[in-house]
């Protein structure tokens, strides 16, 4: 990281912090009329912990470390100052957002989008995958919000011509500890050598990792520390369950608590690209509506994904890691580790999306044989003893023909889909998220699952 200017450690919120119940609307925090309108519109009836303390230090102009976990409320911590400010002083290339992520990029920007929507807002985002030609257009209609994944941007930076940040009034880096983790150091570093030293700073992360101090020293002027959670924790209105099975019965498993827990929707986590399609494919054999999101996909499609998810076209959203940090999905009741995390602080990421903003959910996380070293990690980690998730096993062993059926044919149609990428590179991404496109439905008979009696 860039040698640290005069920058002092974050001091600590000088004022008692503000109590919940006190506050009770973001007009009190000082936020502008319009944007409390905004807020209404939004449904943010009353503001987050680290809006209450985040919002006020921000509208004085201090740089900000926030610590908070995740479904927080944090981008409506920094989005609502940067667009008070903006009001005050309208100025075109006005603030960059910093995410690790495709899709967080997409999220915020369609919050910046929503707050701002009366007061003529533009953003635009900046991410790979995308098109470069039509970003550059984009940026040189000079938008007041960029949002942007730290490589695109660079790209940008040194290709497209005219288009600089040098009158950049406000930086924000989301996910900060993921920015670095994903190793955009450089990126980072050759980002903060470009915008001017007199600008506001918003770091905000779920974890304070060493990179993330070096980063705080080198972009930040005596900032203030806003921390709603000092431990690594989950919320409280999850309800944590495992469940200790051979790993040869793990899809069988899944299927029987798709069925037990049927009429909620479910977020299912799997460690490889690979892993989250088959699982998909076995799923939508035996008739649940499953779709896929994962890194190997297009970005068109993850997106298509993320958004017939979100319309309750389906249930089941079947994920690589990609998807568990950031993304706000409202509904999601149950989520599924059906591969337990290699990194335990993954977990907590993976099941806060579920109970977000005072609602309630469940997460059951497989655990086999070879898991178990991994599991106590997380519950030491959390610091709790998870209880067991009640199962029937006569019952799950009763699906293990159906299931062993939708597993051969899921293998058959993942290896006619590898097949199919290498002789067109140009049809590679077409069967992999479309319900329709394989008509597996008719392959097994009954098409949806049904308990089945014993024979």
């Amino acid at each position: 990281m860039a040698a640290p200017e005069e920058h002092d450690s974050p001091t600590e919120a000088s004022q008692p912090i503000v109590e919940e119940e006190e506050t009770k609307t973001f007009k009190d925090l000082g936020v502008t009329d319009v944007l409390c309108e905004a807020c209404d519109q939004l449904g943010w009836t009353k503001p987050t912990k680290i809006q209450i303390e985040a919002i006020p230090l921000a509208l004085q102009g201090r740089d900000i470390i926030g610590l908070a976990e995740t479904g927080s409320g944090k981008t409506g911590a920094f989005a609502l100052p940067i667009l008070n400010a903006l009001l005050e002083t309208p100025q075109r290339l006005f603030a960059l957002v910093l995410t690790p992520t495709r899709e967080l990029a997409f999220q915020i920007s369609e919050q910046f989008e929503a707050l701002g929507s009366s007061i003529g807002v533009q953003s635009a985002v900046i991410v790979g995958g995308i098109d470069s030609m039509s970003q550059s257009l984009a940026l040189a209609k000079k938008p007041h919000i960029i949002i942007a994944t730290p490589g695109r941007l660079i790209d940008h930076l040194e290709n497209t011509k005219g288009f600089n940040l040098r009158a950049l009034k406000y930086l924000v880096m989301d996910e900060a500890d993921r920015i670095l983790n994903m190793d955009f150091e450089t990126e980072v570093d050759k980002i903060l050598k470009v915008i001017p030293r007199d600008r506001k700073t918003f770091l905000f992360s779920a974890t304070m990792t060493k990179k993330v101090q070096k980063l705080q020293r080198a972009a930040l002027k005596n900032p203030v520390k806003c921390a709603v959670s000092s431990k690594y924790q989950t919320v409280e209105k999850l309800q944590q369950y495992y469940i200790f099975i051979p790993s040869k019965f793990k899809d069988t498993y899944l299927v029987y608590i798709l069925n037990e827990l049927a009429g909620n929707s479910f977020m299912i986590f799997c460690s490889t690209c690979n892993n989250t399609q088959r699982t998909a494919l076995l799923l939508r054999n035996l008739g649940f509506t499953a779709i896929p999101l994962h890194g190997q996909m297009s970005q068109s499609k993850r997106l298509g994904s993320l958004n017939k998810f979100k319309a309750k076209e389906s249930s089941i959203l079947l994920a690589t890691d990609v998807a568990s940090r950031g993304l706000d999905i409202p509904h999601v009741d149950v989520v599924v580790n059906f591969d337990i995390p290699t990194h335990s602080k993954d977990y907590i990421h993976r099941v806060g999306r579920t109970a977000r903003a005072g609602r309630s959910g469940k997460a059951i996380t497989f655990v086999t044989q070879y898991d178990v070293e991994l599991f106590q990690r997380i519950e030491h980690l959390i610091g709790k003893k998870l209880p067991g998730f009640p199962t029937q096993d006569d019952e799950v062993m009763m699906l293990t023909e159906r299931v062993a059926e939708a597993q051969r044919f899921a293998r058959m149609e993942l290896r006619e889909h590898g097949e199919k990428k290498k002789r067109s590179r140009e049809d590679a991404g077409d069967n992999d998220d479309t319900e329709g496109a394989i008509g597996v439905r008719n392959k097994v008979a009954g098409g949806k699952m049904k308990k089945r009696k014993g024979r």
